[in-house]
């Protein structure tokens, strides 16, 4: 037998789960409502997923070497990556999105350009599942009606997932991001030649923090904040413009887009033989927002899983094999996930413990510490004088700005 597997959306996650099960030998299906789509996002990523990937050049837009922490009182700490080759990538989701998805074709996955409305859960352990689709490949808007039937599906379909209510795998909470495309005059655009800034403060975001992210030709403006506040968004979104005035004089709103960002996992990630990865699952970090990494490495993971307990295609995985992915992931993932949960319970919570928040920023054992673990994905052990350092001023900076009071 040769197995088949569904893979829904074509973002960071679904084409690299298709490219891992393709190179496999197994017959991938990879679906896509608008091939053209621009996904909102800021388009930061690690260093580690450039080489990890295999992303050629020409889908970073900007290596970012210099980071701006601006305060609620607008105090600036200037944080920069020193050793040679070291960069935050920043990426439009259409260039970076398009590339993988390509790829995945490229490598003998099935690009359906269409939309699932529907997953048909079957009685059997072994009986298809069967998606119901519009087919768009015509051209036509509202598609043709098709049928696939297949032994696994993947839901990499982003935070409003059709595949997750399907198998009913649970809600999660959520945030809005809202964000702006601007382009600025030449000089000012020369200003962000390879700097973002990040801003936080109750005026820019109540539980988050506010960006401007370079792109290839603009700059990407935005904010995010917990749903409960999301009647707020674009208050916020003014907020940052108004930080940043000075630096976005003269630009040209060229893009308006806003997203929902998942902010735990769902209580159910895999049902039977199906899975959900990347933003469907919940995989996006609290305290950073990151997602992209997250996303892409999620969906290898639970594809590289297939690929192992389906003997390369051979036998149908069951739901304990799939299950295998999620033990992996959590074990290698956890603690990143619980730390950065606790970062933004204590430091996001008032104007006064975002001011602690920048000033132990400033500290280069800090900066160092949080870029390795950010630009390679490895939890870097400090040296025990340098972590008590930290922790000393992490305490001190937070007394001083009263933080601790109840």
């Amino acid at each position: 037998m040769t197995l088949r597997v569904a893979v829904v959306g074509s973002g960071p996650a679904g084409s690299s789960a298709a490219e891992t099960l393709a190179k496999a030998g197994i017959e991938t299906y990879l679906f896509e409502r608008k091939l053209d789509n621009a996904k909102p996002c800021g388009g930061a990523i690690p260093l580690c997923m450039v080489s990890e990937f295999d992303l050629p050049p020409k889908i970073v837009d900007r290596q970012v070497r210099n980071m701006k922490m601006i305060s609620p009182s607008n105090i600036e700490v200037d944080i920069n990556l020193e050793k040679p080759g070291e960069y935050i990538g920043m990426c439009r989701r259409e260039v970076l999105d398009g590339f993988m998805r390509d790829r995945a074709a490229m490598l003998g996955a099935k690009l359906i350009n269409g939309t699932v409305h529907k997953l048909e859960i079957p009685s059997g352990n072994t009986a298809p599942y069967t998606l119901h689709y519009a087919d768009h490949s015509d051209g036509n808007k509202v598609g043709t009606q098709k049928t696939l039937q297949v032994d696994l599906v993947i839901g990499a379909d982003g935070a409003n997932s059709r595949v997750a209510k399907a198998i009913k795998a649970g809600d999660y909470n959520y945030a809005i991001a809202f964000q702006e495309r601007i382009r600025l005059p030449e000089d000012k655009m020369e200003y962000y030649q390879n700097l973002a800034e990040m801003y936080v403060g109750n005026d820019v975001s109540p539980d988050f923090y506010a960006w401007v992210f370079p792109k290839y030709d603009h700059v990407a403006v935005g904010t995010g904040t917990m749903r409960v506040n999301q009647a707020k968004i674009k208050q916020l979104q003014a907020g940052i413009r108004a930080r940043a005035a000075k630096r976005l004089e003269g630009g040209e709103i060229i893009k308006i887009e806003a997203h929902p960002i998942p902010e735990h996992p769902r209580p159910r990630r895999v049902v039977g033989r199906v899975a959900l990865v990347g933003d469907a699952a919940g995989t996006v970090t609290k305290s950073s927002g990151e997602g992209i990494y997250f996303a892409a490495k999620s969906a290898r993971m639970c594809a590289e899983t297939i690929v192992e307990y389906s003997h390369n295609g051979s036998r149908i995985p069951t739901e304990e094999d799939l299950k295998v992915y999620l033990k992996r992931w959590d074990k290698k993932y956890g603690i990143t996930y619980k730390v950065l949960d606790i970062l933004q319970t204590v430091f996001y919570r008032s104007d006064a413990t975002r001011e602690a928040f920048v000033e132990m920023c400033a500290d280069k054992d800090v900066q160092r510490l949080t870029f390795d673990s950010y630009l390679y994905k490895t939890v870097v052990p400090a040296n025990p004088f340098v972590q008590m350092k930290i922790t000393a001023k992490t305490i001190g900076s937070m007394l001083r700005g009263h933080a601790l009071a109840p």
